[in-house]
């Protein structure tokens, strides 16, 4: 089972990891080959945390089981991403950007609401946004049962049907819901950013690991 950094912290600051025999500190670095105990114990390896850009197709769940007739987004990633897990998540209906790590204090970092990260959508409706609807939204907030949603609104047309949508909470369908309680249907939902990450050219069904995370 793995550990979180701040597990991993106490244990170096109470001097129960050592490094070549070494009692370890905050920050001392570990080279490959290098032998790592905790509490006496040697380690066999160490995980290397991983960080992937996904763009989720239409049609699948973001869940290991499928649901129903539903594919899991895990048929579509190559085989060593298996121990992955999505950073949030997007409904069946909805694409678009997917962080997938196995780094559980990242994951907690892109998703708690005190950490404020942005996320950015293109949405569809089934018929045109009334004006007042749109200041209602953007301005006062729609009660949605769980509480007031408030989200930032930018028309993209002249048909006020496609819009970006930008928030920094991520609560369940929460988009879906603001709209559908003002009577309209989301037809599509793309996501297009999350905090500093963006599909940018990523094609649909594609991945891309990253090197270092901002």
């Amino acid at each position: 089972m793995g550990i979180s950094r701040r597990e991993a912290d106490e244990l170096i600051e109470g001097g129960k990891v050592t490094v070549n025999g070494t009692v370890a500190i905050l920050g001392s670095q570990v080279a490959e080959g290098d032998t790592i105990t905790v509490n006496g114990k040697t380690l066999e390896g160490r995980t290397d945390f991983r960080y992937v850009l996904f763009n989720k197709p239409v049609g699948y769940v973001c869940s290991r089981k499928p649901q129903g007739e539903n594919p899991t987004i895990y048929e579509l990633l190559p085989a060593d991403m298996a121990s992955l897990k999505p950073v949030g998540r997007l409904d069946k209906d909805s694409s678009g950007l997917l962080v997938l790590t196995n780094d559980g204090d990242f994951a907690h970092q892109m998703t708690h609401p005190s950490f404020h990260k942005v996320k950015v959508y293109q949405v569809s409706l089934d018929k045109s946004l009334e004006p007042l609807h749109q200041q209602m939204i953007a301005d006062y907030g729609v009660e949605i049962g769980d509480g007031t949603s408030q989200l930032a609104l930018e028309r993209v047309d002249d048909d006020r049907k496609d819009w970006v949508v930008t928030m920094s909470e991520g609560r369940n369908r929460q988009i879906r819901r603001t709209f559908g309680a003002l009577g309209y249907t989301v037809t599509a939902l793309h996501r297009t950013n999350f905090g500093p990450y963006t599909l940018a050219d990523l094609q649909s069904g594609q991945t891309k690991e990253l090197s270092n995370i901002s």
